[in-house]
């Protein structure tokens, strides 16, 4: 008989969960990280989402920021764009930023793309797969190239034709987005615009990553991917359900059974049971401090607080982004960002970079019930870390008279 699963109280998860992700490694002094503090905070969180959201910062430099403190964007962006690529960007968690280890392992995606790439894609794939070819063959002679650039060659090259297909906008798009979902090309970057700068796998994957790619048969994904994919969420996690281990690649579940189960087998996770939770399970490696202080902003986007179940039960947090929601509707605000203190999720900021007039704006800021008085001046600290990374002179919240548990507006 297999023994009984081992109990974790939910502060005892907690604890795990931020360590787990990172919260509790030395942080640099300011400004002073390195690539190697860079390098630390990938092998940590596995995973870095990206998001065109630019109310704050793009979503892909807070993560750093929250483990971190200030630091050198430039860093990220280095290894991101420039040889020997330490991350690369594909559709992991969402749009992400991965290891180039891990690219390959989410072939299983990149093999599907012709019956599950959005509708467009798989349109100009079955309508138009000549012209498909075209614009791959394009990248691969001229890129790195913008989705705009590859349009302006296009027009040069292959001038529209009256008596045929000719090509437009909508549809070199669509034929890039699909070529990148089924991994024919890669990103070397993105501009300030953030556009996308598609390239030849020849420009961004390590040669032996080029060869494990290209070099693959048959029509089925290996099963071992998704054994690795686990792997890695577990680790980053700490501790979790089968929806958490699930949702950090967007497996489906019924490919993720498995996989638990022989990293059970192997020692390498425990089950253990959190009351209030589903049946979880715990990294044979995890960290299992008996306190934590942690203090940290955490973008909507965060690996620590994206999957919502989780969050809510682990922190009995309810947690939405309320981008998409009408003003008249919104409960927080637009670009809402938890705040981490302690082991506690206390208190939630709407924040904006009004880089125009060099303030951080705090709009509004709703504490937790419970939430230490002490939290206050801690989240002012935070702040007014984050208005020096983003170069912005003072911070604009006026929290003073206001309590924990109490509602601010700015």
């Amino acid at each position: 008989m297999s023994a009984a699963p081992r109990v974790l109280t939910r502060a005892q998860a907690r604890r795990v969960a931020i360590a787990a992700q990172g919260f509790l490694d030395p942080r640099p002094e300011p400004f002073e990280a390195t690539m190697r503090h860079v390098q630390r905070v990938v092998d940590r969180v596995g995973v870095i989402q990206i998001d065109s959201v630019n109310v704050l910062a793009r979503s892909q430099y807070l993560p750093f920021f929250s483990r971190l403190g200030p630091y050198d964007t430039a860093l990220l962006d280095r290894a991101r764009d420039r040889a020997p690529r330490r991350l690369v960007e594909y559709w992991a968690h969402e749009a992400s930023l991965v290891p180039p280890a891990t690219w390959p392992l989410l072939d299983f995606r990149m093999r599907a793309a012709a019956e599950k790439a959005w509708g467009g894609m798989r349109r100009i794939l079955q309508e138009r797969p000549d012209y498909v070819d075209l614009v791959r063959a394009e990248v691969e002679r001229r890129g790195p190239m913008t989705a705009r650039e590859v349009e302006v060659a296009l027009a040069h090259d292959q001038p529209r034709r009256t008596d045929h297909w000719g090509w437009n906008w909508s549809d070199v798009k669509q034929a890039l987005e699909y070529l990148f979902w089924a991994g024919q090309i890669s990103s070397a970057g993105r501009t300030t615009q953030f556009e996308r700068r598609y390239a030849a796998l020849t420009a961004t994957a390590p040669p032996a990553l080029r060869a494990a790619w290209t070099g693959r048969a048959g029509p089925e994904a290996d099963p071992d991917r998704h054994l690795e994919l686990v792997r890695i969420a577990a680790r980053a996690h700490g501790v979790g359900t089968e929806l958490c281990l699930a949702d950090y690649f967007r497996i489906r579940r019924e490919d993720v059974r498995p996989a638990i189960a022989r990293l059970v087998a192997d020692g390498e996770l425990i089950p253990v049971t959190v009351p209030g939770w589903k049946p979880a399970w715990l990294h044979a490696e995890a960290r299992l401090p008996r306190r934590v202080h942690a203090e940290a902003l955490l973008s909507p986007f965060d690996s620590l607080v994206w999957q919502r179940e989780r969050i809510h039960a682990l922190w009995d947090f309810h947690y939405r982004i309320e981008i998409y929601t009408p003003v008249e509707k919104r409960v927080h605000g637009y670009y809402v960002l938890p705040f981490l203190h302690g082991d506690a999720l206390v208190a939630r900021c709407d924040l904006k970079a009004d880089r125009s007039a060099g303030v951080l704006r705090c709009h509004r800021v709703t504490w937790e019930p419970g939430a230490p008085p002490e939290a206050r001046a801690a989240l002012l600290a935070n702040l007014e870390s984050m208005a020096s990374w983003l170069g912005l002179g003072r911070v604009d919240l006026p929290i003073d008279a206001a309590p924990p548990g109490r509602a601010v507006g700015g």
